[in-house]
């Protein structure tokens, strides 16, 4: 009986430290090789804080924005992967990268044309809790595979100030009142 009660308790508290982990998935690393050119963007930690201070000055609204979004973030961590033909990689990928988000993760948008461009974004709420825990965009095109995995607090209001910066691609297609050619 008590190695029974050894055991749950062991396995209750590996679990927040197992959930925790989710909220980073495991990004492919085997595409860059085939990729005609390829972005691999890993912040987190130090790293990320230090990436901030590079940012625009504070007398711009938007880098306000962005640097204010990011301080609470543990990571950003972005996958970009252009290839030369259609069908240079496995789209069952995708379905690995869904495989890994857990119960918490809900998909907020999705995004579907008849060309194959296809764009998936998750958000992990934590049990309880109306507050974004990470985040996740999956954004598939015939010669194009992107992922962006951000880990920690999200402002989803805030969230559009991080296009363009730290590799993470433009979607909304509108710049914040500034002309982006």
């Amino acid at each position: 009986m008590k190695r029974i009660a050894l055991t749950i308790a062991m396995a209750l508290l590996l679990t927040p430290a197992a959930f925790a982990q989710r909220l980073r998935i495991d990004l492919p690393a085997d595409l860059a090789a085939r990729a005609a050119e390829s972005v691999d963007v890993t912040l987190d930690g130090p790293m990320l804080k230090l990436a901030s201070k590079f940012m625009n000055d504070d007398s711009d609204a938007d880098a306000r924005a962005v640097r204010e979004m990011v301080s609470g973030l543990q990571g950003i961590y972005v996958r970009s992967y252009e290839f030369d033909k259609e069908g240079e990689y496995d789209r069952s990928i995708l379905n690995g990268l869904r495989s890994q988000l857990g119960p918490s993760w809900k998909k907020i948008v999705t995004v579907q044309s008849r060309n194959k461009e296809n764009v998936e974004i998750y958000v992990d709420t934590r049990e309880g809790s109306n507050k974004v825990a990470g985040l996740v965009i999956l954004s598939a095109e015939p010669k194009e595979l992107t992922i962006v995995n951000l880990v920690g607090p999200v402002d989803l209001d805030r969230l559009s100030s991080l296009e363009g910066q730290f590799g993470i691609p433009r979607m909304s297609g509108r710049g914040k009142g500034k002309n982006h050619d």
